[in-house]
């Protein structure tokens, strides 16, 4: 099996003597071909390559961002039917999607469970979501979760070290500059009228919306892999309203409920507008701002190694 390894060596949990454990335990059971990222969009690129070259296997050794650099290459370079299978090999602070498709957080863990499926020729098939032109394995969103991506980045290219304390800062930060009084957004969903009044909407692919450390944040317990997409929105950013959701949002089983709570899961489809220009993020990478973006469901886009 021709295999190619991505790997950003600025990850987070990334270092020179893992990636090399890495490299040395594939290439034990593939023909294995490595690639280090140097820019932003590299990952899309190599991967794009390397579908379009026949390779049979893509490892992506990264955070969130460049496993979905990663993915939206393979979907941009795959020929008819032909797609490599990929695997991932945590390497950021959250890794979302590897945990929500079953990998262990730890990286030599995963590569454990890598090898194993490899040779037991275990995989799955995973749906993907896509926003406008760009896909996303786990999570988009319009509103305040893209403001407090933007912020993080800003403070990553500032020198800062991401950590989940910072997020957590940039919620709250961020929350309470928001304006409470007039949303902005629209939703607009299959065979329902439109839902005006929204403050905020997240859209997932996956179960868990996202983790802070090792709990598991649960907007759509619902929502899988294989799925549809699962839509959490709010039509009260009120202190009361918020400081229940998030105690919901918490739990271990999630399941965020209220009147305000608007949570739909398996949708195959849905349109959010609104009114000003808003942030835009996929999978934590902050797009700019919008006033519409598209979300459909993509059923079977991707085989993985799990």
């Amino acid at each position: 099996m021709r295999a190619l390894l991505i790997v950003n060596p600025h990850a987070t949990a990334t270092t020179a003597r893992r990636r090399d454990l890495l490299a040395h335990a594939l290439a034990s059971q593939v023909k294995l071909r490595i690639a280090h990222t140097n820019r932003r969009g590299h990952a899309a690129d190599l991967a794009a390559r390397a579908a379009s070259d026949g390779f049979e296997l893509v490892v992506v050794h990264g955070g969130d961002g460049t496993v979905n650099e990663t993915v939206n290459g393979l979907m941009a370079g795959r020929q008819g039917s032909q797609m490599p299978l990929l695997a991932v090999v945590p390497g950021g602070s959250t890794n979302v999607f590897a945990r929500a498709i079953g990998l262990d957080a730890d990286p030599t863990q995963a590569t454990e469970q890598i090898l194993e499926a490899l040779a037991c020729k275990h995989y799955r098939r995973v749906s993907l979501g896509k926003a406008d032109d760009r896909y996303f394995t786990f999570n988009a969103g319009l509103g305040l979760d893209a403001t407090v991506v933007e912020a993080v980045e800003q403070q990553r290219a500032a020198g800062k070290t991401i950590s989940n304390s910072m997020h957590v800062r940039e919620v709250v930060k961020l929350f309470f500059m928001a304006d409470r009084s007039h949303p902005k957004l629209t939703l607009e969903l299959p065979g329902r009228a439109p839902i005006e009044g929204v403050h905020l909407v997240f859209v997932s692919n996956v179960d868990p919306w996202t983790y802070v450390g090792k709990r598991p944040v649960r907007t759509n317990p619902d929502t899988t892999p294989e799925g549809g997409l699962g839509v959490f929105a709010t039509q009260s950013l009120s202190a009361a309203t918020i400081g229940r959701v998030v105690m919901q949002l918490l739990r271990t089983a999630g399941d965020p409920h209220g009147s305000k709570i608007l949570r739909l899961d398996d949708v195959p489809s849905l349109i959010v507008r609104s009114s000003e220009p808003l942030g835009f993020q996929a999978d934590g990478d902050y797009l700019g701002k919008r006033t519409k973006v598209v979300f459909t469901s993509v059923p079977d886009a991707l085989r993985v190694v799990v």
